[in-house]
């Protein structure tokens, strides 16, 4: 298979070629068998060969910003591998909690006279905001240390779901009574006149699968509490219960027990 070799500097000396073109191979193989996903940097490079072959600075490995030596190796499938010491987008440029809160538009008297209305369409709508969203949701979460991210019907969908590919985790959703085919666990919660209901796969998750659970906003607590029962009904062992926003004054997070609650923007 055809590559094309780039090597990225700080700005002193280039380097324009490099050998054991096999120990470069062996990882780029074995890491497209796993998925494609970019090599870490400090991973080995031991290999054998003795090929040489030049390289040229053909332009940074996407994602990666400054920090010294940077090697990519680029394969005709379009997956990159790189090593080195170099710094992430996030690590470079890490997005405020203050920047998503001040984006995010208050609408008043909707849906009906009275409720000030928090939209998020206008972080959603920036991908780097988006992008800052999920990180700070996933603050002190690793990849592995979750097996599932659930979502609560409807807008945390748009969150965990994007958190549960960042993780390499699966995706679960709760939705409302009536709208999953399967057979569903169910669990009723009051509302300020009447109840409502919502449910869960039998099999969405397995007893004593680690999960983290999402949604964009935390008011009266009902719908998050309901879905914690719900994945406590499975045997779920509940890592976190995550939000993008919380009204405080509603003092919903008593609703959720003893488990970890945590919130970017609090009102």
């Amino acid at each position: 298979r055809r590559v094309r070799m780039a090597v990225n500097w700080s700005g002193v000396t280039p380097v324009w070629a490099m050998r054991r073109r096999n120990a470069w191979l062996r990882p780029y193989q074995a890491r497209r068998s796993s998925g494609g996903r970019r090599r870490r940097d400090g991973e080995s490079t031991a290999g054998t060969g003795r090929s040489w072959f030049p390289v040229g600075r053909v332009g940074k490995a996407p994602g990666v910003y400054g920090g010294g030596l940077r090697l990519a190796i680029r394969g005709t499938d379009g997956l990159t591998v790189d090593a080195g010491s170099a710094t992430t987008r996030a690590e470079m440029h890490p997005v405020p909690i203050s920047e998503i809160e001040a984006a995010i538009r208050n609408v008043p008297d909707f849906p009906k006279p009275g409720i000030q209305f928090k939209d998020i369409t206008p972080v959603l709508a920036d991908g780097r905001l988006f992008g800052g969203v999920i990180d700070h949701l996933l603050e002190g979460v690793r990849p592995g240390s979750v097996d599932k991210v659930v979502g609560i019907d409807a807008r945390g969908f748009i969150f965990a779901a994007a958190a549960a590919v960042k993780l390499g985790a699966g995706f679960v959703p709760v939705r409302k009574k009536g709208k999953l085919p399967f057979a569903t666990h169910e669990q009723s919660y009051d509302l300020e006149y009447g109840s409502a209901t919502v449910a869960v796969h039998v099999d969405a998750v397995q007893a004593g699968e680690r999960v983290l659970l999402l949604d964009d906003l935390l008011a009266t607590g009902g719908t998050a509490s309901a879905a914690v029962s719900l994945l406590e009904k499975l045997g779920a062992r509940i890592v976190g219960v995550n939000f993008v926003i919380e009204l405080g004054f509603l003092d919903g997070r008593k609703r959720l027990g003893a488990h970890p609650v945590r919130a970017l923007v609090r009102y």
